[in-house]
């Protein structure tokens, strides 16, 4: 059977999940109840649509950058056993269109820890977790249990931006929360991953970092440059840790930097997203057709649907899709 055409970067919350976070004070919620991205069904007779358009066979769900990572331990878990319920809900309804990645009630590591054991469930094929952690660096030796627990799995980790300013008030000051320190986030996430070692320390790991794990197809020659005396305790050069990791080729359309990509990162490394629902659906459909203008055949295939299919653990019955 060919393998699905795989978007690994899809958001879906619900309107009951919305009030849950509310309920601990979340704020920021009115824009993704405008987003259209529920499980209601014109909603999702909205998203199938657009999937069909472009070729997807399968997104894998989200609720990034919305996870249950909250101060409160019995509200983290509250809000996590929800949003897990309701993808596991979901995918059974619509098997050959949906996985999910389980969240997890951070950062409290012991309720983690117990919810891992749903990995065993078809419809989940890792876990999503946000580029800090209430501020924690995914790198602190507080979350090594989680990171240990999730290696011995093989665990498949979308690491995804948390909307917070990368922590600056440079950024938080100024218009450019998602446009900007979005990926900051995920430069700085997936940086630190790299020089810390953390893909060499847990080599099972599948790591996915978004939008292309932001400017580092820029940065990693630099950061190879100048590692030996600014990370000299860093156990691999940089450009071969991220050998270790993949990364997902949401670009809201720029050739110039998936190509980019593709060179430094290698079109073995990259994934499909589309980060649903956050492009309109012609920018969607630009950003799934410029892999023909940038991959040969071969790596477009490879980049919608074989690295994938290495990935996860997908157990897809459905058709081949248009894009394969």
């Amino acid at each position: 059977m060919t393998a699905p055409v795989v978007d690994v970067h899809a958001h879906l919350w619900t309107h009951a999940y919305l009030d849950l976070l509310a309920e601990s004070c979340v704020t920021g919620l009115d824009m993704y109840r405008a987003l259209g991205a529920t499980d209601e069904p014109g909603d999702l007779a909205q998203r199938f649509a657009q999937m069909g358009e472009a070729g997807i066979d399968l997104q894998i769900l989200s609720a990034t950058p919305l996870v249950p990572h909250l101060e409160d331990a019995a509200a983290a878990s509250t809000a996590a056993r929800h949003v897990n319920d309701e993808y596991a809900r979901l995918v059974e309804r619509h098997p050959d269109r949906f996985r999910a990645f389980l969240a997890l009630p951070l950062p409290h590591i012991s309720d983690a820890l117990a919810v891992l054991d749903r990995l065993a469930e078809e419809a989940f094929v890792g876990v999503a977790l946000t580029t800090d952690i209430l501020g924690g660096a995914l790198t602190d030796p507080a979350f090594d249990p989680l990171f240990a627990a999730l290696d011995a799995r093989s665990a498949a980790v979308l690491i995804h931006p948390v909307g917070a300013d990368a922590r600056s008030p440079l950024i938080a000051q100024r218009p450019m929360r998602w446009a900007v320190g979005a990926p900051i986030e995920d430069t700085i996430a997936m940086a630190d991953l790299l020089l810390a070692g953390h893909l060499a320390r847990f080599p099972h790991l599948k790591v996915i970092g978004t939008h292309l794990g932001g400017a580092l197809p820029m940065l990693l020659p630099r950061m190879r440059a100048q590692q030996p005396w600014e990370a000299p305790d860093a156990p691999e050069p940089p450009d071969v840790a991220a050998r270790r990791a993949w990364f997902d080729t949401v670009t809201h359309v720029n050739p110039a930097a998936l190509r980019a990509a593709a060179e430094v990162l290698g079109a073995d490394r990259l994934v499909l997203g589309t980060d649903y629902p956050f492009q309109a659906a012609g920018e969607l459909l630009a950003d799934v057709a410029q892999h023909s203008a940038v991959f040969t055949e071969a790596q477009a295939r490879t980049v919608r649907a074989g690295n994938a299919d290495e990935l996860f653990d997908l157990r897809w019955t459905g058709g081949a899709g248009a894009g394969a």
